[in-house]
């Protein structure tokens, strides 16, 4: 008993120590979906955006040992989408295809394992690959959880993944509203109906919605005032009533924090009400560089949030900006970007960034 409670504790200071990222959905009163992410790092990813046309080619490959055919399939979707240049071939972790279905990779360490591909398998596919076939070849969430049980998924050390392993779990959002959460755990599938619109790091999707039962105390509405024998004490302000929300940068802490904003928030009306609303959500949960650091042998890193994408699935539109223009996104209208036949790429840092707007002569007489 105590050799697995320490074996426990070694794998959530392992994740706690892990990358972060948060990913947050929400429907508009007229049926807008948008769904907003950060990603956050310690290294130079080469971050990346990308377009991939309809009809472009996926590899489908199996582990090499295993001699299998590598089967190449074509999109019926076009999708844009963030990769890492790090990683040679450019794995998606975030997207959206011109069907409305988006998706937003987590990192899940210390609790993934991919699926063993056996000789006798047809289809597969490495995790590298994953967001481009689910992306490229899927309209909806109910599509891609019907083909998700059809495929091998898996992973391992000859895949070049960049400085981590690539243990990732995936959020899916369409523009219906419909949500799941896509995970690997002892070499099986798990999926899970995205109820908490909500998805962040380690542990996995079912313990972080137990995680939630300790914070049933959490409210919007405050206690103003009490009697205390013949005073009467008042309230500093505000947000009383959250006393005991988590303001740390875990994923447990980011997942409660991130799931009572987006059921609690002022419900939007329409789309730019939602992009806002989503803006605010992250805004909780955004790290500046030098607040979440860990060591590496001898050096410190500091984990930090190197872009935010907001997508609107409903009218294909992308919000992106980086750490450097946190507050000036660049808006991509996807329906014109879908309709061409080569694939383009510009790196996130490179986007066209508006300047700030010079408001002094509102005030000028």
């Amino acid at each position: 008993m105590l050799r697995a409670l320490l074996a426990t504790v070694s794998i959530i200071a392992t994740v706690n120590a892990s990358y972060a990222c948060t990913a947050v959905d929400i429907v508009a009163a007229d049926k807008t979906v948008i769904a907003g992410r950060t990603m956050e790092w310690a290294f130079d990813m080469q971050w990346t955006l990308v377009s991939q046309p309809k009809g472009t080619e996926i590899a489908l490959s199996a582990p090499a040992e295993l001699k299998l055919p590598t089967i190449t399939v074509p999109t019926k979707y076009a999708v844009v989408g963030v990769s890492a240049a790090i990683i040679p071939g450019g794995a998606l972790l975030e997207g959206q295809n011109a069907a409305g279905l988006g998706m937003s990779g987590n990192f899940l360490p210390g609790f993934t394992q991919y699926q063993a591909v056996s000789k006798t398998d047809k289809s597969y596919v490495s995790i590298l690959d994953f967001g481009s076939w689910a992306l490229g070849n899927h309209a909806s969430v109910a599509d891609l959880r019907a083909a998700l049980p059809t495929i091998k998924v898996w992973s391992d050390d000859s895949l070049p993944s960049g400085p981590t392993p690539p243990t990732i779990h995936f959020v899916f959002t369409d523009r219906s509203g419909d949500g799941m959460v896509v995970e690997y755990v002892g070499g099986e599938l798990q999926i899970h109906d995205n109820v908490a619109h909500v998805l962040t790091n380690a542990p996995t999707y079912d313990w972080h919605l137990l995680n939630t039962r300790n914070y049933l105390n959490l409210t919007t509405i405050g206690v103003s005032s009490r009697e205390i024998s013949t005073a009467n004490v008042t309230a500093l302000g505000q947000g009383g009533g959250l006393m005991g929300l988590p303001g740390d940068f875990t994923p447990p802490s980011r997942f409660i924090r991130a799931a009572f904003m987006r059921h609690n928030i002022t419900p939007p009306a329409n789309a730019d009400e939602a992009v806002q609303a989503i803006g605010h959500i992250l805004n909780t949960v955004d790290i500046p560089l030098g607040i979440a650091q860990s060591t590496d042998g001898k050096e410190i890193v500091s984990d930090y949030t190197q872009w935010v994408a907001i997508k609107d699935l409903t009218h294909n539109t992308l919000k992106i900006a980086d750490y450097a223009h946190r507050t000036t996104f660049v808006t991509l209208d996807l329906n014109t970007i879908f309709a061409q036949e080569k694939p383009s790429a510009v790196l996130v840092e490179k986007l066209p960034y508006p300047a700030a707007v010079d408001g002094t002569s509102a005030l000028k007489n």
